[in-house]
């Protein structure tokens, strides 16, 4: 076996791998022959220990010359043990003088590594001082056999469809879809621009301030249906599931049936898997999640979203501890896509990437944010102990309780106290 560098920037899938000099062929045991063409394998293995993060070549047998292709999945010897590992590349030469070990087998011959999430994973590790392998187990779900091997999903019958949902990933094709009205960002500084730009093909990149309330699903959706309008797909990551659920009503009503999928843990090991391999074949061209859907293998990706980047949520508690916002930055970046983070109030790495240049800021104006804020008034105030003296010990003063009983005559009220101690008080 040979170790290889990294840090190529090249646009194959041996991103993972870095440049190497031209050597002899890998001769052939004994016991095998060697393809034809392209007889060496360059391995990324599934190893932790980080001194061996590189990949290794292997020698390709003349039986496995057809499956072992670029970004499947393999089984190779490596220390006396059979070990998981993602083939990246096939060349020609190794710089290893001896002979090659060859590849064990080829666990499925279905690719499920792209280029660009090669490149992508070697940038996150990178970046975090990882490994390649911790963040390709976050990036490549695990292998359900009875998933992968069933045929490729064919366009959904119309009831097939209407029983499974409209993120199901079954239907395969879709009519081309109109670009949608501005609605909503008609009400931001910079948002008809944003959507001109992603609607022409451009890769912008903004920090979205957006206005109180339920509105910011649709806006979202409207985004990701002027992307798709411009034959470009969008990846929009939020922080937990119900974020998902609001997010994935707005993108059904903007896009239709079959046009996205959601990925979410609580989907079950099959299911998800199934909806990610829609993805990873260019079925499905829009995907909402939460954290895990980051390196979703968005097919020529337009655009991607994050929202509200400053939960906690977004950042992976396992090694070796990507954020959200970092990784799709990266892949905006890599991939020639826009990047849109959102969220209520701009997080002081949104700000800094605006401070930077590197984003645009997205906001309303000062006007349009009182319209749209409910109306917030401080009981307790001066005024208020001059009319009601004893507003100073009340523990709810009268102002307080008058609009509470009010707004029950509307709606449910919510009363909000400091600590434990309060609540039989108020009851």
């Amino acid at each position: 076996m040979s170790a290889t560098g990294s840090g190529d920037d090249g646009e194959q899938l041996a991103l993972l791998a870095g440049p190497r000099r031209r050597s002899a062929p890998a001769a052939p045991g004994p016991d095998h022959e060697l393809a034809p063409t392209a007889p060496v394998a360059r391995v990324a293995v599934d190893i932790e220990l980080p001194h061996l993060d590189r990949t290794f070549d292997y020698a390709v047998p003349v039986d496995l010359d057809e499956v072992a292709q670029p970004g499947v999945r393999v089984r190779v010897r490596f220390a006396g043990r059979l070990l998981d590992g993602l083939l990246l590349e096939r060349v020609e030469n190794t710089d290893h003088a001896g002979r090659l070990a060859r590849l064990h087998k080829v666990v499925s011959p279905e690719p499920v590594l792209s280029p660009a999430i090669a490149r992508l994973v070697r940038a996150v590790a990178d970046r975090y001082a990882g490994s390649a392998a911790d963040v390709l187990r976050l990036a490549v779900p695990p292998r359900h056999a009875r998933v992968e091997a069933a045929s490729r999903p064919a366009a959904a019958e119309p009831a097939a469809a209407d029983a499974t949902g409209p993120d199901d990933g079954t239907t395969a094709t879709a009519p081309p879809l109109a670009r949608p009205e501005p609605a909503g960002w008609v009400d931001y500084d910079g948002g008809v621009p944003l959507l001109d730009a992603l609607a022409a093909g451009h890769a912008p990149r903004a920090a979205w301030t957006a206005l109180p309330g339920d509105r910011w699903p649709g806006e979202i959706a409207g985004a990701v249906a002027t992307t798709v309008s411009g034959g470009r797909g969008a990846l929009v990551v939020v922080p937990d599931v119900r974020d998902v659920a609001r997010v994935d009503a707005a993108l059904s009503a903007a896009l239709g049936p079959g046009r996205h999928v959601v990925l979410t843990a609580d989907l079950g090991p099959a299911e998800r898997y199934r909806r990610w391999l829609a993805v990873r074949r260019g079925e499905v061209g829009v995907v909402v999640g939460t954290r895990a859907a980051m390196f979703a293998p968005v097919s020529d990706p337009g655009l991607f979203v994050v929202w509200d980047d400053g939960d906690d949520l977004h950042a992976e508690p396992r090694a070796p501890y990507p954020h959200v916002r970092e990784v799709l930055a990266m892949r905006a970046a890599h991939e020639s896509a826009g990047l849109l983070i959102g969220g209520w109030a701009r997080t002081a790495e949104a700000a800094a990437l605006v401070g930077a240049g590197w984003a645009r800021a997205v906001a309303p104006a000062r006007a349009v944010v009182r319209a749209a804020a409910p109306r917030v008034t401080v009981a307790g105030d001066d005024a208020e102990l001059s009319s009601d003296g004893a507003a100073r010990a009340a523990r709810l003063p009268s102002v307080a309780w008058r609009t509470a009983r009010e707004g029950l005559r509307h709606g449910p009220v919510l009363v909000q106290v400091p600590r434990g101690g309060y609540l039989p008080g108020l009851a």
